[in-house]
């Protein structure tokens, strides 16, 4: 979910960056447009760190035999 979230906030981004003139009261289009750019790049990379901390488990297997019977 974090990438495709990251994905969709920067195409909303660049679309209000470079597509888009709306008048927004109070907020500058490019400047909404440049800040959601920024927070998908900042999701896809968090996505994408989460995602090699949870690759990268080992595990241990004990496995405790007993001796053979003579």
């Amino acid at each position: 979910m974090g990438i495709g979230l990251g994905i969709i906030l920067l195409v909303i981004g660049a679309i209000l960056y470079w597509a888009l003139d709306v008048n927004i009261p109070g907020v500058s289009d490019n400047t909404l447009g440049i800040i959601l750019m920024v927070v998908g790049a900042l999701a896809i990379v968090l996505a994408l760190i989460v995602n090699q901390q949870r690759t990268r488990r080992t595990t241990v297997v004990d496995d405790r035999r007993e001796p053979p019977a003579v």
